[in-house]
């Protein structure tokens, strides 16, 4: 077992590469989708706000706040690493659907839409989803351990799990 250096924290529409024997950690998931990509030493976390960032009207401002852009950031920052794509892996939480009140209207369903966007992104870049806790309507804070390839998932509704 390896002794943890530093728990390296990741804000909304934010994005960290790290390596052995750092932990990454995010708060505040509730329609944000956590995106953690990984092999043997090295990951990466990304905190998606939102699905797609050619519906901005403002244009680009942050790209890690988008999935279809913080995807591509964070691959491209693992690569620079010399982490090889054939070898990454991806865990997923969050998605969550924070409103009380239902609609019809899917524009509404961010936390659904920002978890399709992740899994189609993940999909077009053939990155197998291992393992994922998205939808409901508990917010999550999670944390992944590089070197077990755990993703500690934490609501305040159901306590602790791991995947």
């Amino acid at each position: 077992m390896t002794t943890i250096e530093t728990v390296e924290k990741v804000g909304i529409a934010d994005l960290k590469v790290t390596k052995i024997p750092n932990l990454l950690k995010t708060s505040g998931l509730g329609s944000c989708v956590g995106v953690v990509i990984y092999e043997q030493s090295i990951a990466g976390l990304a905190h998606v706000m939102l699905p797609d960032s050619t519906t901005s009207s403002k244009g680009i401002t942050n790209p890690m706040k988008y999935a279809d852009t913080a995807i591509d950031l964070l691959l491209d920052q693992l690569l620079s690493e010399g982490t090889r794509k054939s070898r990454l892996k991806a865990k997923i939480a969050g998605g969550a659907h924070m409103f009380s009140f239902q609609s019809n209207n899917n524009m509404l369903k961010i936390g659904e839409r920002n978890v399709e966007a992740v899994l189609n992104k993940l999909k077009e870049h053939n990155i197998p989803v291992i393992a994922q806790d998205v939808g409901g309507d508990k917010g999550r804070t999670i944390e992944f351990n590089i070197y077990t390839s755990m993703l500690e998932v934490r609501t305040v509704k159901s306590g602790v799990t791991q995947i």
